[in-house]
């Protein structure tokens, strides 16, 4: 098993306020706009440096969204900023009928997301926000897994033509991916190459999945780790490849398993390459208050439930 290591701990929305300030300097159609949260979105540098291409909006996250679609008609590319229960839940009927009925170029950035928002309780941490989004045409979605690599996946999205939903963190989680790396939407990421299971992670379960590898290995379980940061467009041809020579799957991710990263796999699996899979994710509930590490261990989203779903998912081949 390939040893992973860090120095530092950093939030995720953290990698997106660097992200965004890096687009300020050096791409002047990117606009930022915010439903009265700004400390939260880590967007006050670009605040700071670009103050007339920001627009507070309050709160008022449907006319926020409606604002940011407007503001594509002039070639702007707007990046809107707010908890994911409000970027998605919220405001979905903005979200389907303003921008992805009509194909705009906003990029939807959601802080907060998960049971990781921690004491603020089940009415802010969503569950759903994935499924929300990836049923919508045309809608790339996308959950990074550390600091360096949502910063990196901020400023690719600027690119992209098109929507996009940008969803990240709150908790300070270990920075172990590096720091110039190339973001490509719709491409995978190869953590440990192995042969006996493949665990897919999104978002801050890729860490847990490196944590579980390695006790995996101890035990003399090799285990490949693919980061799926792209949940769509899903990386078909790196799941298939992986699960023909494992022979089965363990989907690990922050959300609900109805409508997350782990059904996609499912349904891809079941047309393509059909296989065991057992599921890291919560199980059709809501959240509720705690810190986020009592949560995650709560409904079972660390290593040690990886551990036992490798375990159960390997005794079914």
């Amino acid at each position: 098993m390939k040893k992973y290591t860090y120095t530092e701990k950093k939030d995720t929305r953290s990698g997106f306020g660097a992200g965004l300030a890096e687009l300020g300097r050096t791409n002047d159609k990117v606009v930022a706009l915010c439903a009265d949260l700004t400390p939260s979105l880590k967007m006050g540098d670009f605040i700071k440096e670009n103050p007339e291409r920001f627009f507070q909006i309050g709160i008022a996250e449907a006319n926020m969204m409606g604002i940011a679609a407007g503001l594509t008609i002039g070639g702007y590319i707007p990046f809107t900023g707010t908890f994911a229960n409000f970027s998605t839940g919220r405001v979905y009927d903005q979200i389907r009928q303003s921008i992805a009925y009509s194909g705009k170029n906003v990029k939807i950035c959601a802080s907060h997301a998960g049971v990781t928002l921690g004491e603020d309780g089940a009415t802010h941490q969503i569950l759903e926000d994935i499924g929300l989004m990836k049923m919508l045409p045309g809608m790339t979605v996308i959950n990074p897994c550390d600091y360096n690599q949502t910063k990196a996946a901020t400023i690719a999205i600027a690119e992209h033509e098109g929507p996009v939903y940008l969803r990240f963190g709150r908790p300070s989680i270990p920075i172990f991916t590096p720091a110039d790396q190339k973001f490509e939407i719709g491409k995978a990421v190869m953590f440990n190459e192995g042969t006996d299971v493949t665990i897919i992670a999104t978002g801050h379960l890729v860490w847990e999945a490196i944590q579980a590898g390695e006790a995996l290995a101890e035990k003399g379980i090799s285990a490949e780790i693919i980061n799926i940061h792209t949940i769509k467009p899903l990386d078909e041809e790196a799941i298939l490849k992986s699960v023909a020579k494992t022979g089965c799957v363990v989907t690990c991710e922050e959300h609900n398993y109805l409508g997350g990263l782990g059904e996609s796999v499912s349904g891809l699996l079941a047309t393509k390459l059909p296989a065991p899979q057992e599921f890291v994710a919560t199980m059709d509930t809501f959240g509720e208050s705690g810190t986020p590490a009592q949560l995650m261990d709560k409904y079972g989203l660390n290593s040690a439930a990886i551990i036992e779903k490798v375990e159960k998912v390997m005794a079914r081949k």
